[in-house]
Order: C-alpha cells, then sequence, then structure tokens
C-alpha cells in the first residue's frame, strides 16, 4: 500500500520550493530585469541562421527578446515589387518561437535601406499619392500579416521627425506628406489589430524632436489610431547624450500615454565623430584620431566607459515602470554596426559582451543594481 504524504506537508514543502526558486541570485541581465523589463538584442545573419554558434548561446543564455538588425527591413524582405523574400525573417520568428523569446519586427516604413522602386518610377519619378499608398499597403499587409500572433509588436514607422522637431523630406514624405505615418499605422493594425504598434526613432533627447513626437502620438490618438509606445534609439557615446535631457523624453513619452522602448541601445567607447545613427556618413576618410584602440581598450577608458554605461542603465531602472524593453543593438562587440563607422577599420566596444562573448563587468554590476532595487522597494 502506497504511503500519502499529507497535504499540509505538501503545500508547505512546494512554498519552500518556491522560496528557494525566488530567492536563488540572479545570473544573467533577463533574469535581474525580468520584474522590469524584457532584455533584447538585435539579431543578424550569422545568428540568425547558427552559424554563430558562441553568438547563438549568448542570445539563449541572457536576452528574452529578439530583433532583426537587417532581414526585415524592405530592402532585404521586398526585394522587387513583385517578390517577397521571407527566407531569413522566418527564421528570426522561428528562433524566438523555439526559444521563448519575444519577437519585435523592425522596420515597416523606413527612408533607408529601401528598394528604389517602393516610391520612384522605372523614369526616376517619384510615384503618386496613390500610388504610394497601394504599395504601402500590400507590403505592410503582407509582411505583418505573415506573422500575425508571433510577433509582439512592430516598428511601423522608423526615423521621420529630425532634431528640430520637422519631417524629414523623404520620398514618403515628399510623396504623402504627414499622411504617410497615419498611414502606416492605420496598415499595421488593420494587418494584426493584436499587435503592439511603436514609433521608432535617434536622438530622441533634442527637444524639437521629443515636442514632435508628443505631438505625433496625441495626433494619432485622436484620430482612433493604435499606438502603443515609443522606440528611443539609444545610440550613445561618451559625450552624449546629455542624460537629464534623455531622462525629460522619457518621462514626455510616458505622460503622453505611450510605454517607452530604449532601442538600438550602444555606447561607443571611441572620441565621438557623429550624434545618433545617420549612416549616410559613412563615406568618411579613415583617420588614426577616429579609431585610436584598434587592438584593444585601454584600463582607462575601459573603466570611463563602464561607468557612463552604468549611469544609463540607471536611469533605465529609475523608470521601470514606463519602459518595456531594452534592446541591444548587437550581441556582442564584434557584431556592433559601430565597428567601421564612420570609418572603414574602426573598432569599437560598443556591447555588454565582449568580442570573445564572455560577459564584461557591466553585466554583473547591473544584476547587483537590478537586486539593489529590489530591495529598496
Amino acid at each position: 500500500m502506497k504511503s500519502r504524504i499529507p497535504l499540509s506537508i505538501a503545500i508547505a514543502a512546494a512554498t519552500l520550493v518556491t522560496a528557494c526558486a525566488q530567492q536563488r541570485p540572479a545570473t544573467t541581465m533577463k533574469e535581474a530585469a525580468r520584474d522590469r523589463f524584457l532584455i533584447g538584442t538585435a539579431l543578424n545573419e550569422g545568428q540568425i541562421w547558427g552559424r554563430d554558434t558562441a553568438g547563438v548561446r549568448v542570445v539563449r543564455e541572457n536576452f528574452n527578446a529578439i530583433v532583426a538588425e537587417n532581414c526585415m527591413k524592405s530592402e532585404a524582405i521586398h526585394p522587387e515589387r513583385d517578390r517577397y523574400s521571407f527566407d531569413s525573417a522566418d527564421r528570426l520568428v522561428e528562433f524566438g518561437q523555439e526559444n521563448g523569446l519575444t519577437v519585435t519586427g523592425h522596420t515597416l516604413i523606413w527612408h533607408s535601406q529601401l528598394p528604389r522602386w517602393f516610391v520612384y518610377n522605372d523614369d526616376g519619378s517619384l510615384r503618386s499619392a496613390d500610388e504610394l499608398k497601394a504599395i504601402m499597403k500590400e507590403h505592410i499587409t503582407a509582411v505583418v500579416g505573415r506573422y500575425k500572433g508571433r510577433i509582439k509588436g512592430w516598428d511601423v514607422v522608423n526615423e521621420a521627425i529630425m532634431e528640430d522637431g520637422s519631417y524629414r523630406r523623404s520620398p514618403f514624405y515628399e510623396i504623402l506628406g504627414e499622411e504617410f505615418i497615419p498611414l502606416a499605422f492605420q496598415y499595421a493594425h488593420e494587418a494584426d489589430p493584436d499587435a503592439e504598434l511603436y514609433y521608432n526613432d535617434y536622438n530622441m533627447w533634442f527637444e524639437g524632436k521629443r515636442n514632435a513626437v508628443v505631438k505625433l502620438i496625441g495626433e494619432l490618438r485622436e484620430r482612433g489610431l493604435r499606438i502603443d509606445a515609443v522606440g528611443m534609439q539609444s545610440h550613445m557615446g561618451m559625450s552624449h547624450p546629455d542624460f537629464a535631457e534623455y531622462e525629460k523624453s522619457i518621462e514626455a513619452f510616458a505622460a503622453a500615454g505611450v510605454k517607452v522602448m530604449v532601442t538600438e541601445f550602444d555606447m561607443s567607447a571611441l572620441p565621438t565623430a557623429y550624434v545618433g545613427a545617420d549612416i549616410a556618413a559613412g563615406n568618411a576618410e579613415a583617420s588614426q584620431a577616429l579609431n585610436p584602440y584598434a587592438d584593444s581598450l585601454p584600463a582607462e577608458a575601459y573603466e570611463a566607459w563602464h561607468k557612463r554605461m552604468e549611469q544609463a542603465l540607471s536611469i533605465m531602472l529609475r523608470h521601470s515602470d514606463d519602459i518595456t524593453r531594452v534592446t541591444f543593438w548587437g550581441v556582442s562587440d564584434g557584431d556592433s554596426w559601430l565597428n567601421n563607422f564612420p570609418v572603414r577599420g574602426r573598432t569599437d566596444y560598443a556591447l555588454p559582451f565582449g568580442r570573445d562573448h564572455r560577459a564584461k563587468p557591466i553585466v554583473a554590476r547591473f544584476i547587483e543594481m537590478c537586486a539593489e532595487k529590489q530591495n529598496n522597494e
């Protein structure tokens, strides 16, 4: 006859096991921040297809959200009017599902990495308003619809507003004016009514841009259109952004009624040669002054980088009630787009994991910071 454990003892044992599990110290950023926000990273082709086995290991162990670095941009996913290329995007979404990762789609409407046919006729003239509306709707419906129910949210429009608050004079703007943004949000919502929708941009700490984005949020809401969050691209350096202004933007967007996502997060350890992510500057001539640490990062520079990264993460933790995701733009230093930008051969050290795929001390410090915040609440 089988002996039975009294129910009260079983419940007590289960409670003890749960308590012990809860008390186990976090060992990764995603574990430490699990009650705060998602910790994400951007995947390149080598990671999407499993060729970068070390990178894949880091992703599985340390992140709980992913986004495509390039394979969902229109140039890659829709290279010709009548041809889509979904292979890498499909694999990214499959990888996310296989590993229990939250997947974000990036990006639906962007003036860069855009196939020429999208906005120009064969003779070089801009498409008509009706033509562009039809193309936008077809593209957004096809892409968003394909991943309906499998992608949490989309960067619907990327980098449409300038630092002074004016609209970028992109082909989308030249053809449709400001209307291209609400149209994109409308089409995306129609394609997947359950998906979250985001506006994503860089240099969001500039007052003019901040105010324009707040105004955009209000206008979309007034028209009954969905916008869930603002993505603050956070390409930082040793001298930018002004953290006070960065924090003001988080507060302003939250006050406007949306969540905030820290997107494309990295911090260059090198001398500032630009502000933001305007890749048109990538043709600058090589200069030793812009690539001072080609072989390794000196201890003094490393300490300064670590201190500034800690300051940035502290701001994010302070506003964790309003921030839903922090996504690093790359898995390790070797993957960063900042290598070779804005000059070829430039070697940067911008992410929490080094070229050897080992965690830098900032990872352990972030885990400590999360625990400290928890203990102080």
